[in-house]
């Protein structure tokens, strides 16, 4: 993982949780870690991670995530079994 991706996946699981964390940076990652990411209506995302389906929702007016946004995400990688300490044992 590069310092950038394990930089995102830190602040993710901050708490409190960043409000400005780059759409970017988040699919990224995202894309690193194996998940499917296929488009779905307007600004909706459908993310598919070691069988686990979440909806992402692209900021509007905005490439940041919202405190809100964030937490969800954080929520949906801990049930899929992704974590910075998770990553950390795989390295190794």
């Amino acid at each position: 993982m590069s310092h950038k991706h394990l930089h995102t996946l830190e602040a993710i699981f901050h708490d409190p949780s960043p409000n400005n964390l780059q759409w970017h940076e988040v699919e990224s990652l995202l894309n690193h870690l194996g998940a499917q990411i296929e488009s779905s209506h307007g600004a909706r995302f459908r993310v598919l991670l070691n069988g686990h389906e979440f909806i992402l929702h692209h900021p509007h007016h905005s490439n940041e995530f919202a405190r809100p946004d964030v937490k969800r995400l954080r929520e949906f990688l801990a049930a899929a079994g992704v974590s910075v300490s998770a990553y950390a044992a795989q390295q190794t």
